[in-house]
């Protein structure tokens, strides 16, 4: 069963996030509102999600950016079945290519 995120208080911290002007505010930011774990988290998850979309296999993946293969697959399913949200964001900004 999933639980509603849609609450005042998710509101209130969206709000915060918009408020933000560049990155360096957002290091600021979330440096306070985030461990260093939960940003890492996020931070490879939306790599994980990049690469995905540039046809990176999983092995490629993992090796990358440290992900498991579950994390992988998580985020795998939110781009086939989830709310779009990874790829409304590809489509808003510039990103790197992948190669390095």
């Amino acid at each position: 069963m999933s639980k509603n995120i849609r609450t005042e208080a998710v509101d209130h911290l969206f709000e915060a996030i918009l408020s933000l002007r560049d990155k360096e505010e957002c290091y600021t930011f979330f440096e306070d509102v985030c461990t260093v774990n939960e940003l890492l988290s996020m931070s490879q998850r939306f790599e994980v999600a990049r690469m995905l979309r540039a046809q990176k296999t999983y092995l490629d993946i993992a090796d990358k950016t440290g992900a498991s293969t579950a994390t992988i697959s998580r985020v795998n399913r939110s781009l086939n079945y989830g709310n779009d949200g990874y790829d409304m964001v590809f489509s808003r900004i510039k990103l790197k290519d992948i190669e390095d």
